[in-house]
C-alpha cells in the first residue's frame, strides 16, 4: 500500500520567501516529528540523512533515510526523494504567487517496506504536513521580527 498526501497552505508572505524556507532540506527535516537528528552532506547541502524513529513494532532502532533534492527549479520547485530499507519516500513542494502572498502546494508518497510503516503514515503523514505549515509560519514570523 502507497501512501499519497496532497496539502496546499495559503501564506501571507512573498512566494521569494517561502521558497528560502522550503528549499532548505534542514527546513523540511526539522519539521518532521520522527525525525530525531539529520545530518547535511554533499557539496551544495542537498543531501540529508534523516534518522527516523519510527513507533512500530517492527522497527526497533533509528533508521537512516538518504535523501536528495532531486529537481530544483527556483523559486518554485523542489522535489526530494528518501530512500532507506525501511521506506522511500517523495515530496514535492510547489511555491505560487496569490493576490495576497503565496501558495504552498505538498505532494507526498511513502511506500513502506515493513509492516507498519504505511500504516503509521496514513494515520500521521496529514499532521507531518501540519508540522511543515507551522514551521513555515513560525520561521515567517520570525523573519518579520527581525
Amino acid at each position: 500500500m502507497t501512501v499519497r498526501v496532497d496539502r496546499s497552505f495559503e501564506l501571507r508572505a512573498s512566494p521569494e520567501r517561502v521558497w528560502e524556507f522550503i528549499a532548505d532540506p534542514a527546513n523540511r527535516a526539522r519539521a518532521i516529528s520522527v525525525v530525531d537528528r539529520y545530518t547535511t552532506t554533499g557539496p551544495d547541502g542537498r543531501e540529508t540523512t534523516w534518522h527516523v524513529e519510527l513507533p512500530i513494532p517492527f522497527v526497533r532502532r533509528t533508521v537512516a533515510v538518504e535523501t536528495e533534492d532531486v529537481v530544483r527549479r527556483p523559486p518554485e520547485y523542489v522535489k526530494f526523494v528518501g530512500r532507506s530499507n525501511v521506506l522511500k519516500v517523495t515530496g514535492e513542494h510547489r511555491v505560487s504567487e496569490t493576490a495576497t502572498g503565496a501558495r504552498l502546494e505538498n505532494h507526498f508518497v511513502v511506500d513502506g517496506k515493513l509492516p507498519g510503516v504505511e500504516t503509521f503514515f496514513k494515520r500521521n503523514l496529514d499532521d507531518e504536513l501540519e508540522n511543515l505549515r507551522r514551521a513555515l509560519e513560525r520561521d515567517l514570523r520570525t523573519a518579520e521580527e527581525d
